[in-house]
């Protein structure tokens, strides 16, 4: 379960990743000088510490991009070249904004959901007057088993190749597509699990990201 706060950021999430989404090397030949949101899911940092977050955005040559970030309430040693930016939130104060790549509890919770066959997580809202549960507007799903043994987490590394982010951890490899091909062949086999997901007006399964224990 993922617990939300009816809140304003300033600046708001949209115009930070506009501002750093064109100058990143797994961009591509899509035209980002505009984006627009068409979805997002969640997964849930079991201590409760880090918001977890994936974007989907459509460019303005209208290309899928997946952009995965985490929340922190501190920055992070050794990730400053990972920062998106900072931003204000009305309830928790000041954020960190990472790319969660270099985050390892992203690492863990994105692992854990494609290796044991998880789900996004569930959405539950705090307002003024109380708790709402909340409709992911993105449904994800691994391809695994949940008696899989996750790996710990070793030192979380990280490279570009064209448009995917390839992701070590210890004996963990997980390749995260950054633009989304609908036409992209799901490679769950042999030891190599997929997530899929759907997302309004895309009911069809696409090919999210891929991991495997090496």
């Amino acid at each position: 379960m993922a617990v939300l706060y009816q809140a304003t950021l300033v600046p708001p999430k949209i115009e930070l990743l506009q501002a750093w989404i064109p100058h990143q090397p797994w961009l591509g030949d899509a035209d980002a000088s505009a984006v627009k949101v068409v979805g997002a899911y969640r997964f849930d940092d079991p201590d409760g510490e880090v918001g977890i977050e994936t974007h989907l955005l459509r460019t303005a040559d209208g290309q899928i991009l997946q952009i995965p970030v985490t929340y922190r309430g501190s920055p992070v040693d050794g990730a400053e070249s990972s920062l998106i930016a900072t931003t204000r939130h009305s309830v928790l104060g000041e954020r960190w904004v990472y790319d969660a790549c270099v985050d390892p509890v992203y690492v863990q919770a994105l692992a854990t959901a494609i290796l044991s066959g998880g789900t996004q997580a569930e959405l539950e809202v705090v307002t003024d007057v109380g708790q709402e549960r909340r409709q992911a507007t993105t449904r994800v799903s691994g391809s695994g088993s949940p008696d899989t043994a996750i790996p710990s987490i070793g030192p979380v590394s990280y490279s570009s190749r064209g448009t995917t982010t390839v992701v070590r951890a210890g004996h963990l490899e997980l390749t995260l597509f950054r633009t989304i091909d609908p036409n992209r062949e799901n490679c769950a086999q042999g030891g190599t699990q997929a997530l899929v997901g759907t997302w309004p007006r895309n009911d069809t399964p696409a090919v999210l990201a891929l991991a495997q224990i090496t």
